[in-house]
């Protein structure tokens, strides 16, 4: 039993990460139908952007990296939709799906050639060290302390933001009828660009995040991107609880598989569930079958 619990405690933190990358792929999706495929590489510009800043600007605060971290995800993210997406917005979506995929790619590169190959670490933000449960037999890192604590922060600030302001407002008006919304004054760019700039936000703070726990390289938000993808359909494209609990859903079951199977399966069964949610219930957990106007 103690076992189990350890592996949900890990799984817990991994998926609240997940469900931070998982949120903004769903806010776009809920405001322009895009499934943004280079958002694994706002997580890292922000994991990038916060080692930055951790090792050249030593006594930098924790705190103010983060939020370093997050503009510069966020400003990529209103940059990208800027100059990538929206000059496409009134093509066909094939279009605008081949251009995210073509800025994923060119995001990666640019990556290498910016910050180069090489795996970059953050300092030591945490002493070393856990919180024992010893009643359950389970121990709690203080980083996941962290991630856990943070990341349910920055989910509530979100659930603020989208129902209780005027932004927010537009957002989910913006998101129901984006042409009536247009109609009744609403400025839909700005809209669109806000939401750009709230997801790669999130997703710039799991960079940093990861970038505690695993080394920082070009190519680190290709497979964390994949798992929140398949955790925003898990839990229902377009749907912001369900992004969180499809996100909390898929850290837990890769720690199941990897500590009571093996961790070559830990990849892989993403992809089984995305296989199998499109299957069973293509709609997700908490989304809805939506008419499509023609």
């Amino acid at each position: 039993m103690s076992e189990f619990l350890q592996f949900l405690i890990n799984g817990l933190a991994v998926g609240s990460m997940y469900a931070l990358i998982a949120l903004g792929y769903t806010m776009v999706y809920g405001i322009i139908q895009l499934i943004n495929f280079a958002h694994g590489e706002f997580m890292m510009m922000g994991a990038f952007v916060g080692a930055f800043t951790l090792n050249r600007l030593q006594g930098t605060p924790l705190a103010v990296a983060l939020v370093i971290s997050m503009l510069a995800a966020g400003l990529l993210a209103v940059l990208v939709e800027l100059v990538a997406y929206r000059p496409l917005r009134r093509q066909p979506k094939i279009f605008v799906l081949t251009a995210a995929i073509a800025v994923s790619v060119l995001l990666q590169n640019l990556g290498r050639i910016v910050f180069g190959s090489s795996a970059v670490s953050f300092p030591a933000q945490f002493p070393q060290g856990s919180i024992g449960l010893e009643s359950l037999g389970v121990w709690v890192e203080y980083s996941q302390l962290f991630v856990l604590g943070l990341s349910l922060v920055l989910m509530a600030a979100l659930w603020l933001i989208v129902h209780k302001t005027k932004i927010g407002a537009a957002m989910r008006a913006t998101s129901q009828d984006i042409d009536a919304a247009r109609l009744m004054g609403i400025n839909t760019n700005l809209v669109i660009s806000f939401t750009f700039f709230i997801g790669a936000s999130l997703a710039g703070a799991v960079g940093v995040f990861y970038g505690m726990q695993y080394s920082v390289d070009p190519l680190m938000g290709v497979q964390p991107g994949l798992a929140a993808f398949v955790a925003a359909v898990l839990g229902g494209i377009g749907s912001l609880p369900g992004a969180m609990i499809g996100g909390l859903l898929i850290g837990i079951i890769e720690n199941l598989v990897a500590g009571y199977l093996s961790s070559t399966y830990q990849g892989a069964i993403t992809f089984v569930l995305l296989i199998l949610v499109l299957s069973i219930k293509p709609t997700g957990l908490l989304g809805r079958m939506a008419p499509v106007k023609v």
